[in-house]
């Protein structure tokens, strides 16, 4: 399982690792690396994805730099840390909390 405490320990710019894919997609939803640090340092995790591979992943809630919630899936392996994506959680998909994916249980 993953820790809040690992992610923000390994969230600076030496240790963040972003793919191509994933870049394009925060580049389209204009979120930025210091957005997701933000997120990260303000965050909560609320969903482990434990069986992910080829490591671990977790998504979190956090604020971005300007103050708007934002969902980051991250995960950790060998020190670094993994941004797997980043998006504004839709509200027609999300419950009020933004933690609870509308029609799940959990």
């Amino acid at each position: 399982m993953i820790n809040i405490n690992n992610l923000r320990n390994l969230c600076h710019d030496k240790n963040i690792a972003i793919t191509k894919h994933a870049k394009n997609r925060l580049t389209e939803r204009g979120i930025t690396v210091s957005d997701i640090q933000s997120a990260i340092q303000t965050g909560e995790i609320i969903k482990q994805y434990e069986d992910d591979k080829p490591f671990p992943s977790c998504l979190l809630l956090g604020l971005t730099e300007c103050y708007k919630y934002i969902h980051v899936v991250a995960g950790i392996d060998d020190g670094y840390l993994y941004i797997i994506t980043a998006y504004y959680p839709d509200e027609n998909e999300w419950e009020a909390d933004l933690k609870t994916r509308k029609g799940h249980l959990s």
